[in-house]
């Protein structure tokens, strides 16, 4: 229901080269997407999803715990059990999962995945375990409005980006203004709102939304598409998991996999406070958007140093490398290079889980950044300083770690300080790789609360508490530099 380019594998190239690394062929390693026997033989099963798509995965909190529960992953607990092997679950935004197989960071997509022709010519799908009807959310006030499919036209529609309802959206509504959005959530956010007039969504969803959603109902539109076969997408090459996991969804789908949706609804109506049910997601969240910004510009500072030396040094090379770093750094979103860190590094044979791969982007973009702001601090310090550390006996290196380095640091720090306040909130951008921060866990929260403006001004709060704190502490330690 619910998708990179080999020139990834060229940009990774560039950028170790660039920091002084070989790089190597990709070797084979117990990577995800190895056949049945290996993952027998490493004793886990690696399913990735999206856990925004109640009941067949979302977000709840059992005995205390955060957990991902679903109709979907009580049928990948039942494949895992059949292969005699554990469950592992990887979760990031649908549009990155096929990237994910492909690249052999899981095994399974098993995430409410629609079989379309087009996913066919990457990934293999099973055999199909749920059919679909695909239908409209519209809110009841605007009932009256909507007969048939025309009167969409002109219309402000909504979509989850990459998958069939986006693509039905574009193709049988004439004349509609269609919004590609990044979760089923988004699209409800934006109807509840006003700031889209209906969404394209699959009737399990939508009639998983609209239950707690008062003002919004459902409306069948009749779209001439057949109902859409739900499968699991498998690695093309994976013949063997693929047999596998047919045998398990020939016994799972029809009244075993309907048993399964009731077990996920009961979830659903767990009776808890907001802050009760919810509270340590945005807490961890927190925590970790702190440990990111913290390693970011640890290591950030240490390569903007090191980049702001080559780039003031005599020698052209080393001058050479730090500006093509800075301007290619500087000059791409960190979005793309958190997407070329996760895939890439995986292609080149390192598996990095969400966290690693994203810190490693964050301190690299960060680097490109504080080597220009420590390039300046050290333009700053008069040229007398050095000529008198020269004529004291320093050579120059001395004279710059002994002398012209503090006193940069006291002109850098608030530059310095500002950097971390924008990696705190800059973390964000990683909850695309799966990787657990803030932003990530308030849309899981909007997810699996279907609350979708509370969990977003929560996340605000804390992220103004983090930010207006740190400044604060900031500012203490410039005044003692004073």
């Amino acid at each position: 229901m619910r998708g990179i380019k080999h020139w990834a594998v060229a940009i990774i190239a560039l950028l170790a080269m660039l920091i002084g690394f070989t790089v190597q062929q990709p070797t084979p390693t117990a990577a995800a997407s190895d056949d049945l026997a290996a993952i027998q033989k490493r004793g886990y099963l690696i399913v990735g999803l999206s856990a925004d798509y109640a009941p067949l995965e979302f977000h709840a909190t059992l005995n205390g715990a955060d957990t991902i529960v679903g109709a979907d992953i009580s049928m990948s607990k039942q494949i895992a059990k059949d292969m005699g092997v554990k469950l592992q679950i990887k979760e990031m935004n649908f549009t990155a999962l096929i990237g994910a197989l492909k690249t052999g960071k899981i095994d399974l997509i098993v995430s409410g995945m629609s079989k379309t022709p087009e996913r066919e010519k990457e990934v293999n799908f099973s055999q199909p375990y749920l059919y679909e009807t695909q239908v409209m959310v519209i809110r009841k006030a605007d009932k009256a409005k909507y007969k048939s499919i025309a009167d969409f036209s002109g219309k402000r529609v909504g979509a989850q980006k990459q998958t069939t309802q986006e693509q039905l959206a574009k193709t049988q509504l004439p004349g509609a203004k269609v919004t590609s959005l990044d979760k089923a959530n988004d699209v409800i956010a934006q109807i509840s709102y006003n700031k889209l007039d209906a969404g394209v969504m699959a009737s399990t969803i939508a009639d998983s939304y609209v239950a707690r959603t008062p003002s919004l109902m459902v409306l069948d539109p009749h779209f001439a598409t057949d109902k859409a076969p739900t499968a699991i997408a498998v690695n093309k090459q994976s013949p063997a998991l693929l047999a596998q996991v047919n045998k398990t969804i020939s016994k799972v789908k029809g009244a075993k996999y309907k048993q399964y949706l009731q077990a996920a609804y009961k979830l659903q109506d767990q009776n808890q406070g907001f802050w009760a049910k919810y509270g340590n997601y945005f807490i961890r969240g927190a925590i970790y958007t702190l440990i990111f910004a913290a390693l970011t510009v640890f290591f950030g500072t240490i390569i903007g140093t090191l980049l702001a030396l080559m780039k003031l040094s005599r020698n052209w090379l080393a001058k050479a490398i730090a500006n093509v770093y800075i301007e290619f750094i500087r000059g791409t979103p960190l979005l793309v290079q958190a997407f070329i860190v996760f895939f890439g590094t995986q292609i080149l044979g390192l598996d990095l889980s969400a966290f690693i791969a994203g810190a490693i982007a964050m301190a690299i973009n960060s680097g490109a950044y504080v080597a220009e702001i420590i390039r300046g601090g050290i333009n700053s310090v008069p040229v007398g300083q050095t000529e008198a550390a020269r004529s004291l006996g320093l050579h120059q290196r001395q004279a710059m770690r002994y002398v012209i380095l503090p006193q940069a640091m006291k002109n850098i720090w608030p530059a310095l300080g500002n950097e971390f306040v924008t990696d705190i909130k800059e973390s964000s951008v990683l909850s695309v790789i799966g990787a657990t921060e803030l932003m990530f866990e308030g849309t899981v929260v909007q997810g699996a609360s279907f609350k979708p403006f509370l969990p977003l001004v929560v996340v605000a709060i804390f992220y103004f508490i983090m930010t207006f704190t740190l400044s604060r502490l900031l500012r203490l330690i410039e005044k003692r530099f004073n």
